[in-house]
């Protein structure tokens, strides 16, 4: 017996491209639910590599660098 969701699926799959990119938003939207606890860790994250950083601690590589490792 075929789920709800299976259902949707075998119709997104019949979908245009476009469409199936609406839905697909649609449904990231739904799940891109704000995070306190993950805010706050990154919040922490992120003021810790930036005094590495203003320290001379943290390594760090030009644009040129990093772009000429994915491409090649």
């Amino acid at each position: 017996m075929a789920t709800q969701a299976d259902k949707l699926v075998s119709e997104i799959r019949a979908l245009p491209d476009e469409e199936k990119l609406r839905v697909l938003d649609a449904i990231l939207t739904e799940l891109d639910r704000p995070d306190d606890e993950i805010d706050r860790v990154w919040a922490i994250e992120a003021r810790k590599r930036w005094s590495s950083y203003k320290a001379g601690q943290l390594q760090t590589v030009t644009y040129e660098e990093l772009m000429g490792k994915y491409n090649r």
